[in-house]
């Protein structure tokens, strides 16, 4: 264990090298690709990557490849760098991307605590049970959960909306299998677009946000173009839905207590971050933590307050390790008694996307070092201009996930105009809705209505979703005279 002595001598001696390193110039990356180690790290992403396309097949989260193959590139990188006489340049260029990677990841905690708060709260378990007992024609509900899933995923982010709505669509459609597939298409091309037009709407768009490239207004300029991009697929897909009732009917979920403070303390949240980045030039990671200290400030005001749950037999509540008295602890663990615990609710975050970004930033980071970004920009951007390579790139997000992409494109920055950022933000986002396996959302809608909404499914209807995403290329040039 370390002294307590020692800790703030190696703290101050931490501060002075960060110091020291700030006021050097920067570092000149070398050009280290025709090299062993180059060679090697581009095969161990490239392997890396087999393995995350192969996820559901292997069982294998992909955060476990990236993590390790990231680890495994900055070594070669080091290795590089110190061949040719330099041991400064590979510390310093991963210190800066492991900066990057922190803001993002204590920015999407805090989104996701609050997402998952406002389901623990049942905030979208009362959405969608109200939606289910209203009424409505198979027609409508498509209608209605892709209205409501291109207006929610901007604030939510488009995974959380289209699993809530996506468990809409199967409560609805019952066993009308032709429903649920087209259903869950429509949900995940809503999904995807939506949260082009909004930094919090999807990763990419947080990552352009974040870089400063866009502003959190001029986000808004993407609303038409989004718009087209979900609305054509949307129609054609329509005429494919018999105008029938469903089948039975649900009892209406009433939200827990908190559920509409959260909402508004998410809002503020929201707000928070906006204007420290916009007006005091702060990043907006610290409006995030922020409001999430003042969610955790109210949970414990809900832990005093909420109902208590007292379990029988064995332990199999969510909030199970929260017991208001320990010695009740007996036997089989009858009479425990729990209460609200927010810690639970932080747990529940996605950790393996966490994770993932993790190694994404870390490899694409360690292949910018050794100069292939640089490569692959002057081959891309040089060659073919940057509106049609911006909407090629939005057509490999289908194959490829946009992170990686989105990352790789504002690590080689190619001088882009406003306009050709706004432009690769919306083919970024939305690329990926050429294939159930292109976006977050398609995966996961996948395994919740598994074996209904599948690869082949999504296929079928790939046609209308490439219209609509060749429209909104289109749309977004005539509006900016590109």
């Amino acid at each position: 264990m370390i002294g307590k002595h020692l800790l703030p001598t190696a703290f101050m001696a931490l501060l002075s090298s960060q110091a020291q390193a700030g006021v050097q110039e920067t570092p000149q990356l070398l050009d280290l690709t025709a090299s062993v180690y180059g060679y090697l790290a581009l095969l161990i992403f490239l392997l890396a990557y087999v393995f995350v396309v192969m996820e559901e097949r292997l069982a294998l989260r992909k955060s476990k490849p990236v993590i390790v193959a990231a680890g495994l590139i900055w070594v070669l990188v080091g290795l590089a760098y110190r061949q040719q006489g330099d041991q400064v340049t590979a510390g310093a260029e991963l210190r800066l991307y492991i900066l990057d990677y922190a803001e993002l990841f204590l920015f999407l905690l805090a989104a996701m605590t609050f997402v998952n708060m406002l389901e623990e709260r049942r905030v979208f378990e009362a959405l969608r049970t109200w939606l289910v007992s209203r009424g409505f024609s198979l027609r409508s509900i498509y209608w209605i959960t892709g209205v409501l899933t291109f207006c929610i995923s901007p604030i939510a982010d488009n995974l959380s909306t289209a699993l809530l709505m996506g468990a809409v669509v199967l409560a609805v459609g019952n066993h009308n299998y032709r429903f649920i597939s087209v259903g869950c298409i429509n949900v995940v091309v809503a999904a995807n677009a939506g949260g082009a037009f909004s930094p919090f709407g999807d990763i990419t768009t947080l990552m352009v946000w974040q870089q400063g490239h866009v502003s959190f207004t001029q986000f808004s300029y993407l609303l038409l173009p989004a718009l087209v991009n979900w609305l054509i697929p949307a129609v054609l897909m329509s005429l494919a839905i018999k105008n029938g009732r469903p089948a039975g009917s649900q009892r209406h979920q009433r939200m827990k207590k908190g559920g509409v403070t959260i909402m508004l303390m998410f809002l503020g949240t929201i707000i928070a971050s906006v204007l420290v980045h916009s007006m005091l030039h702060l990043p907006p990671v610290l409006g995030m933590m922020t409001g999430l200290g003042v969610l955790k400030l109210y949970g414990y005001y809900l832990s005093l307050h909420d109902p208590v749950f007292r379990e029988q037999g064995h332990i199999t509540h969510h909030h199970a390790e929260n017991t208001s008295n320990h010695s009740m602890l007996r036997g089989d663990h009858t009479g425990v008694v729990r209460r609200f615990d927010i810690f639970k609710v932080v747990e529940r975050a996605s950790w393996d996307t966490l994770m993932f970004f993790y190694g994404i930033v870390l490899c694409v980071g360690g292949l910018a070092t050794l100069g292939y970004l640089a490569d692959f920009s002057t081959l891309l951007y040089g060659s073919l201009g940057i509106p049609l390579a911006n909407s090629l790139i939005g057509l490999l997000s289908a194959l490829v996930d946009n992170i990686p992409i989105m990352f790789a494109v504002l690590t080689m920055d190619p001088g882009m105009t406003l306009d050709q950022w706004l432009l690769a933000t919306l083919t970024v986002g939305t690329g990926g809705s050429l294939l159930s396996i292109g976006s977050a959302a398609g995966v996961a809608l996948m395994g919740q209505a598994q074996g209904t909404y599948t690869f082949m499914s999504h296929l079928k209807w790939s046609w209308a979703i490439l219209l609509g995403y060749v429209a909104s290329i289109f749309c977004h040039l005539w509006l900016t005279g590109l």
